[in-house]
């Protein structure tokens, strides 16, 4: 029983959880958001940034000593001479080396500073980069919601429309019955009727597109579920089109990334200006090294000979009487012992070596020359890009400030045109319920009306997105967008 009970809680929340993420309605915040979280594009970025860490890693390492250890071991067989006791003997013993050094560089004109202030300038020239990636997607996103967000809106208008159409054929048809109108005026309606039910299939079709664009986008794959928030957008004021234009130009250098990547890569590429000059100086580096060895090889010990333990050497004549000077020694020979223990040989045997190492660059077929020449020419290349990206960023500011500053005078315009429409909508419907108008001119007047009222819409958010455009380069966040 209670097992059952446990399945059917089970199934009904999963049901709960899939009509909660039935009803799951996107707001331009959570799009944006999510985007930033799960975009292709900035995981690349984020990924240029960690590399970006390890390169500084790498320049740091430079300043530090590298230092190597070695083992051997060797079976040697045959005539050989043991590295001890440097005595010739055919026979197969054993002997290993072992030995570490440490290389450290002391000058190699100051090409791993250079080297480690590159690596600085080039983590913030990619910090720079996803910022602009962050704005670039925020920025597609935004279009691509507002653009929804207009595909619905131009839907709601061509379905408004029709509602007042079907009610339009209904009193036609009755004035037709009654015989004030003629049958005319009810197929006109009828075609009317007709035009706008395709109008809305294909309205339909837009908003399904631009939300699949979106989902798409964001990385979603329940395309079927998707959709936006639904509420009133309100127009944002206008606040930032009474600033001199001037003003949103010295803002925008100080906040567009587009800008700052040109400068960073400037610097750059006079970092390696200076990094390729550095190979015209010496190199100084200094080393150390410890090194020791072992060998298998039985010890030879000198023992007396206890059958003739002293030794007789003439060693001269005297000359007077001619007799032989003689000496005693003892009589040593050589007797096999045991190996001297693993660390004795360690100790007797061990050594070191330090010193220092200059190399001064004197001739390498123009190599370094033309290294540097190439480097003075990418400089001058930044530079004009630099330059470019400026005055890229200038008249794209006043590109924006003046389509912001129209698109509000459009939407001002489309506001005006609609009420006047609406009017006249109100005035040819009158006329036409007396029948002192035909179906034609009516229908005229209610596409007026209704081509009046999509681009007061299409009007409305262009605007916006317009407006956001201008808001960014005036350095106010996506997703601080006011709608």
């Amino acid at each position: 029983m209670r097992i059952k009970t446990l399945m059917i809680l089970i199934v009904f929340l999963g049901i709960l959880n899939s009509a909660q993420a039935q009803e799951k309605k996107w707001t331009l915040r959570e799009c944006v958001e999510y985007a930033l979280e799960n975009s292709i594009a900035i995981q690349q970025s984020l990924l240029d940034v960690e590399s970006s860490e390890i390169d500084k890693s790498d320049a740091i390492g430079r300043f530090l000593p590298t230092i190597n250890g070695s083992i051997s071991n060797f079976w040697n067989s045959g005539l050989v001479t043991d590295p001890i006791t440097n005595a010739n003997s055919t026979q197969t013993f054993r002997s290993s080396n072992y030995s570490i050094n440490m290389v450290v560089t002391l000058f190699n004109g100051l090409k791993n500073v250079r080297s480690y202030q590159r690596a600085k300038l080039t983590a913030l020239l990619n910090q720079y980069s996803l910022g602009k990636s962050k704005d670039d997607i925020a920025l597609l996103v935004a279009n691509s919601y507002l653009q929804i967000l207009l595909n619905k809106e131009s839907l709601k208008v061509v379905e408004k429309q029709h509602e007042i159409t079907i009610e339009q054929l209904k009193r036609t048809k009755e004035l037709v019955d009654a015989g004030v109108l003629p049958q005319g005026d009810l197929l006109e309606i009828e075609a009317t009727s007709a035009d706008e039910l395709t109008r809305i299939v294909n309205a339909e079709n837009a908003v399904k597109i631009t939300l699949v664009r979106l989902a798409q986008t964001l990385l979603i794959k329940d395309y079927e579920t998707f959709d936006v928030a639904e509420q009133e957008y309100l127009v944002p004021g206008s606040e930032l089109l009474n600033k001199p234009i001037d003003q949103v130009i010295a803002r925008a250098r100080e906040s567009r990334y587009e800008v700052q990547i040109a400068e960073q890569n400037k610097l750059i590429a006079e970092k390696d200006l200076q990094i390729a000059r550095s190979a015209y100086y010496p190199l100084l580096t200094g080393s150390f090294g410890y090194n020791t060895r072992e060998s298998g090889l039985p010890t030879i010990n000198q023992i007396i000979n206890e059958s003739n333990p002293v030794s007789i050497n003439r060693v001269g004549v005297v000359e007077e009487t001619g007799q032989n000077v003689i000496s005693q020694s003892p009589n040593f020979i050589p007797v096999k012992g045991k190996p001297s223990s693993f660390f004795d040989q360690l100790s007797l045997n061990d050594g070191i070596s330090y010193g220092l190492q200059l190399n001064v660059p004197i001739f390498n077929g123009f190599s370094t020359r033309n290294t540097v020449k190439r480097s003075k020419i990418d400089v001058k290349r930044r530079e004009y890009q630099l330059e470019k990206a400026a005055l890229d960023l200038e008249s794209n500011v006043y590109q924006a400030y003046l389509d912001a500053k129209g698109a509000a005078e459009a939407y001002e315009a489309a506001q005006v045109s609609v009420k006047a429409q609406e009017r006249a909508y109100e005035y040819a419907k009158d006329r036409y319920d007396v029948g002192l108008t035909n179906a034609f001119d009516f229908n005229q007047s209610k596409f007026k009306l209704e081509n009046a009222q999509s681009k007061e819409v299409q009007n409305k958010f262009d605007y916006i997105f317009k407006l956001k455009v201008l808001e960014l380069y005036f350095g106010i966040k996506v997703a601080d967008i006011k709608l």
